[in-house]
């Protein structure tokens, strides 16, 4: 079945059920497939074909909701961008993923009007009202046609292309068909044994795989209940778990972090958590043992995949967090992970390697970029260019990029282990690691400091505290404070700018 076919069955099923509450909106299931079939013919009535690309700059809302299911229901190609990018960078996935139809916010109208120039872009839909007097109005588009559209939708057609985070460079779009991001639900629904009767809050943003594919899409398939934030605040988090009484809550460690500075946290009542998700970035183990107390349950899940898998990759369940909390997991349902070397034998336990993966989610290709996918695509195996390491019992810790792995006086450092350390100091909010040029050592390992809010962290002291943990290869030389790290819509560190920023300074 098609992703779209999936919200028709749930509301001939359970039509009366709750399904989406955004800002006051309230929308059964009959109403949610009402809505999503009356914007599916209103895109009919705008040309919009099967197999058409179509893009969708938006924060979290129900329209986004809508128009992503009416866009599966028509066969179209959805490609989410992420609503920080820059002109320059709308620009250029606009025109790589041959984009016609652009649907954003009003508040992204003027920037969509630039980015969208020399691109295919045919048609510009706006939420809300534009200045722009040729873009089309959402509210205008909608018809009266509530029944399903007269198209059929094949399992094997195309569905998304997601862009990579692009922390190395140029974000890449992974193209996945609805199959995939089946498979994507399929391994949440058994993996984290989610069901029908969760409440979802949506607070991370749907842009990227992970609210998307993991828990959207899923939940949908499901028939469970969705609360959709807008964008995500630490106070009104707490406030919607207490009062819509969620079941089920994901965020990415930055998410976390922040939630856990509130000073009353413990004063809302967060009883009905069952389950709690984090990934798109290494969360420290003494983060998750605070977020366990907080949220008084050990049902906590590390979601350690990449988009390129839909996104799918390992996990470390509630058992492995018993007993090898701040190791990556194991495979996913569905999913194979292994850990090899240059020559794609696999590695004893205790040795660094790549860490690649196979599986019913990984994407066809990047889109339009053959060369690439030639590098990352061998066989049926996914070469993710993350390190990892195994330990006997076969869970896999990642240890860093290829790209930001330091070598510092001949020996290897890896970022995450040296980052663990520094997030076990009390005055520690965040902390990145990476190598600068030295003249001496080939690079420095460097560490990127954020203290807590009115917090003071002595320099010597806290290298001191990392000497007696770590190897003296591994200490950082080099200690930087700063207020914050830059991070993408994804939570994870964007290292490349930390390594511009402070080479800059050097020279």
């Amino acid at each position: 079945m098609d992703i779209g076919s999936h919200l028709s069955v749930n509301a001939r099923n359970f039509g009366k059920k709750q399904a989406i509450r955004f800002e006051g909106r309230d929308y059964t299931y009959l109403q949610f497939n009402q809505e999503v079939n009356r914007l599916a013919h209103g895109f009919i009535n705008l040309n919009v074909k099967k197999g058409e690309k179509v893009a969708l700059l938006m924060r979290n809302s129900d329209y986004f909701v809508f128009c992503y299911f009416a866009l599966a229901k028509l066969g179209a190609v959805i490609v989410p961008v992420n609503f920080r990018l820059s002109t320059g960078e709308v620009h250029y996935i606009l025109q790589q993923s041959d984009a016609s139809v652009v649907i954003c916010d009003d508040e992204f109208a003027q920037l969509i009007e630039e980015a969208s120039q020399k691109t295919g872009i045919r048609t510009v839909i706006t939420i809300g009202q534009s200045k722009a007097p040729h873009h089309v109005s959402y509210q205008e588009l909608l018809t009266d046609q509530i029944n399903d559209p007269d198209v059929d939708v094949s399992e094997t057609d195309d569905l998304e292309i997601l862009y990579t985070s692009g922390t190395t460079g140029r974000p890449k779009g992974a193209l996945l068909d609805h199959r995939r991001v089946f498979n994507v639900g399929l391994t949440m629904i058994i993996g984290m044994g989610i069901n029908q009767h969760d409440r979802f809050l949506h607070i991370a943003p749907l842009f990227h795989s992970a609210q998307l594919n993991l828990f959207l899409v899923s939940g949908v398939v499901l028939g469970a209940s969705h609360v959709i934030h807008r964008e995500f605040h630490p106070i009104e988090t707490l406030k919607a778990i207490e009062e819509y009484k969620i079941t089920h809550f994901f965020g990415v460690p930055a998410m976390y972090n922040f939630i856990l500075q509130i000073p009353n946290a413990t004063e809302y009542d967060l009883t009905s958590i069952q389950r709690c998700g984090y990934g798109a970035a290494p969360m420290a183990p003494e983060t998750v043992k605070r977020s366990m107390d907080l949220f008084q349950t050990d049902q906590f899940f590390n979601l350690c995949g990449l988009t390129e898998a839909g996104p799918g990759g390992i996990l470390l369940d509630p058992e492995g967090h018993k007993n090898h909390l701040g190791k990556s997991g194991k495979s996913f349902f569905t999913t194979e992970a292994r850990v090899v070397d240059e020559t794609g034998e696999d590695v004893v336990p205790g040795v660094v390697g790549e860490f690649i993966l196979r599986g019913e989610s990984i994407m066809k290709e990047y889109y339009k970029k053959p060369e690439e996918t030639k590098k990352v695509l061998k066989g049926d195996w996914l070469y993710t260019g993350d390190l990892a390491v195994t330990d006997e019992e076969g869970y896999m810790t990642l240890v860093d990029r290829k790209k930001d792995m330091i070598i510092s006086g001949g020996e290897n450092v890896y970022s995450i282990e040296v980052e663990q350390v520094m997030y076990e100091h009390p005055q520690v909010l965040e902390a990145a690691t990476i190598g600068l040029p030295d003249e001496v050592w080939g690079e420095a390992v460097t560490a990127i400091v954020v203290p807590k809010d009115g917090e003071y962290i002595d320099e010597q002291e806290f290298r001191q505290f990392c000497r007696e943990k770590l190897a003296g290869y591994k200490v950082p030389r080099n200690i930087v404070f700063e207020k914050q790290l830059p991070r993408n819509a994804s939570g994870k560190i964007l290292k490349y700018k930390l390594r511009q920023k402070f080479e800059e300074v050097q020279s």
